[in-house]
């Protein structure tokens, strides 16, 4: 576990083919150091390739889906090939995975690295079978010159080993050539996850290691009064108690012993100011104060809302929502003098080593990273905080440290996905087209990841004074819509405060914006008596976006007609929504039909059947994608049906499952249809953000078919709805 690259390439005695790899993510052009990072493969002397990637497998199937590219752009069998993720000493500096761009950012650069290897290689053949590069072919790692003359990877190897910058001149497979690419290869992960033998970071054990867990107060930010070591003297386990700053912690031989440490070690808190109810969170949320700037202008709103037949305007608002991952953050640190290694299932294994160097004063040289599978994580759970806290206690008691989080840590302190307020409003002609819209979202930061050596965004820095750094990111996700509006204003309220703490979840604002947006053209559509997805069509000019909303009519078997549904009076009504985007507006298009069922008494929503048409340009593993479709649709389903941190004036209260419920198998759709659309002259783009993103709206929308009220607040509780329908 601690071998570094370099004793890694000697021991395998591989040929290593080292490449200067342009990088186009903005994260990651910030960095100049990047310009000069390697992306590593290296060629086994069995013909085995080991792949050396700065992107982890988060349970998205990207682990498969870029040794799939690798494969084919390489001429080698699937099987050959291993993916080393995450590993700060092993492997280049990919950025984050986040944005569903592992595929679409990671995977052009290590394309881009396999067919520079291919063309190494193929002319080390030519040099050594004397044939002209032109009359040789590639099968499965083995390289036949026309004359029936071969030599495989591996032979060609030998001890040798050289490095060589990226050309930048080389092309890549066209479409028609690949073979490994398109195809649904089983993924890698599962069949561990399945059997239960999958190695989590959560099943690490370190020799001589002492299992940790930190005390925090049950509210947020307030600072230590007083620690009594007393309280825990004559626990069994010896039993320490740690303390720098706000931070304090305990360890103890065995976990059990740990937890109960930490229950018995009295802590006195110091009162900070109470929160506002949590009724007046919507208020609370418009009132914060906020910088304004324009996202996107283009004619004269106000001319166009004037001479409009008809104005129409409403509020949209979302609760703060947890990442709720089923397995509470875990990691390990090993602190020692000559080093630091961290066991951490972080989405970003640089900076969080970077930062972690940070927090503990050594340069990030001395600091590595060892990325472990966790629970899920899609956003910025615990998982970076976690990482901190053991490294830290790692430091204060001079041993190898695991800290597993509880879940009332996940629910109380993880960042959460932020309160937000969207107001829009429009004009419509007498023909019923839009003619004016106008759109300010309010909305906190949603980047606070502890990115570039930001220790003071992890908790543990944070108790220790250092000052917290935000990246301005993720408010403004799909506050863009894709509509043809000939005066169109959309604008972004960006709040210098939040009541809780948060950061990203899962498409940062995009389900946000996409729920104001979409619900509102909804309601456009039902004053214009127009089909909802007809009166998308009218205003739309770009074609894959089209395409998405008249493949999912045909997928969904769509009834056209204009909404409300003509069945308001039953007991139990059935509705139908539609909601569409293209996410962040440059990557990824999905339509979702969401079916609902409604029993008026309860008010209780049961969604039947969701139907998705998704078009990511080009696409890598059609079985994986729809892994990744179905449980994004699943979650968003669960948030927009039942997800809300629950809070009073001394605190979160909502700190176990009973007090944040997400949904459970008895909760799933009958049917969740998916169509693929296939674009292989396009470039491969995010899977496993954009199909969720639509999911609010589309609820909402299939709830008014059904029944003529209009949910503009998430959750869309039975209370909630019961209420709307008196209305």
């Amino acid at each position: 576990m601690n071998l570094n690259r370099r004793e890694f390439l000697t021991s395998t005695g591989a040929l290593v083919v080292s490449f200067s790899i342009p990088l186009s993510a903005s994260a990651q052009a910030a960095d100049p150091k990047l310009e000069q990072l390697d992306a590593w493969l290296s060629v086994g002397g069995e013909g085995s390739v080991t792949v050396f990637c700065g992107k982890v497998e988060l349970g998205t199937g990207v682990q498969t889906a870029l040794a799939q590219i690798v494969a084919d752009e390489l001429d080698v069998a699937f099987g050959r090939v291993r993916m080393v993720m995450g590993d700060t000493a092993l492997c280049q500096n990919q950025g984050p995975t986040v944005g569903s761009n592992s595929v679409f950012r990671g995977g052009p650069q290590l394309r881009q690295a396999a067919a520079e290897a291919r063309h190494t290689l193929l002319g080390m053949a030519a040099a050594r079978l004397g044939v002209p590069v032109e009359q040789l072919s590639v099968s499965e790692g083995i390289v036949v010159a026309r004359n029936g003359a071969r030599a495989s990877y591996a032979e060609l190897v030998g001890a040798r080993k050289f490095e060589r910058k990226l050309e930048r001149k080389l092309k890549s497979k066209a479409p028609g050539e690949l073979k490994i690419v398109g195809q649904s290869i089983p993924r890698v992960d599962l069949p561990g996850k399945v059997f239960g033998t999958h190695a989590y970071v959560q099943n690490l054990r370190l020799a001589g290691m002492v299992h940790g867990r930190v005390i925090r107060p049950p509210r947020q930010k307030a600072a230590v009064a007083r620690v009594d070591p007393d309280s825990v003297h004559g626990l069994p386990g010896n039993v320490r108690v740690a303390r720098k700053g706000n931070f304090v912690a305990v360890v103890a031989d065995r976990e059990e012993q740990a937890i109960a440490a930490a229950r018995a070690l009295k802590v006195e808190w110091a009162p900070v100011a109470a929160l506002p109810d949590m009724q007046d969170l919507p208020a609370v949320v418009k009132a914060t104060p906020a910088a304004e700037r324009v996202l996107d202008a283009s004619g004269d709103v106000d001319s166009g809302m004037a001479g409009a037949a008809r104005t129409l305007q409403a509020e949209y608002f979302l609760p703060f929502q947890l990442h709720a991952s089923i397995g509470p953050s875990c990691a390990l640190a090993d602190v020692r003098a000559d080093g630091v290694t961290l066991w951490s299932p972080t989405q970003s294994s640089f900076a969080v080593r970077d930062s972690v160097a940070t927090l503990l004063g050594r340069p990030p040289a001395q600091v590595r990273l060892i990325w472990l599978e966790g629970s899920g994580c899609y956003g910025q759970n615990g998982a970076d905080d976690v990482t901190a806290d053991a490294a830290l206690l790692s430091q204060l008691v001079g041993k190898p440290v695991r800290v597993q989080w509880m879940r009332q840590d996940e629910h109380v302190h993880e960042p959460m996905a932020p309160a937000m307020s969207m107001a829009v409003r429009a004009g419509l002609d007498g023909e019923g087209r839009v003619v004016a819209w106008d759109y300010l979202v309010r909305s906190p930061n949603h980047g606070a990841r502890p990115f570039a050596g930001m220790a003071g965004n992890t908790i543990a820095g944070a108790e220790l004074g250092m000052p917290a750094r935000y990246n301005i990111v993720g408010a403004d996700r799909n506050a863009r819509h894709s509509y043809a509006f000939a005066n169109n204003r959309v604008r972004l309220a960006l709040m210098d405060s939040s009541v809780l703490r948060s950061s990203s979840l899962r498409g940062l604002g995009s389900p946000q914006n996409t729920f104001a947006n979409e619900s509102f053209v909804d309601e456009l559509a039902a004053a214009a008596g127009a089909d909802p997805i007809a009166f998308r069509l009218r205003h739309l000019k770009d074609a894959r976006a089209i395409a998405v909303l008249e493949e999912v009519v045909r997928l969904s078997r769509w009834d056209a007609r204009p909404s409300p549904g003509k069945n308001r009076a039953r007991a139990a009504a059935a509705g139908r929504g539609v909601a569409f985007l293209q996410y962040d507006n440059i990557s990824s298009y999905a339509a979702v039909v969401v079916h609902v069922r409604i029993e008026r008494t309860s008010g209780r929503v049961r969604v039947e059947r969701v139907y998705v048409a998704h078009d990511c340009g080009l696409i890598v593993n059609p079985d994986g994608l729809r892994n990744q479709i179905e449980g994004n649709v699943v979650q968003a389903l669960s948030r927009a049906l039942l997800e809300q941190v629950q809070f009073d004036r001394g605190g979160v209260t909502g700190v176990d499952w009973r007090g944040y419920p997400i949904m459970r198998f008895s909760d799933l759709p009958e049917e969740i249809g998916i169509s693929l659309i296939s674009r292989p002259d396009q470039p491969a783009l995010g899977g496993g953000e954009p199909a969720g993103c639509p999911v609010f709206a589309a609820v909402a929308n299939a709830i008014f078919d059904a029944t003529g009220a209009r949910l503009r607040s998430v959750p869309f509780t039975p209370e909630r709805l019961r209420a709307a329908m008196r209305r």
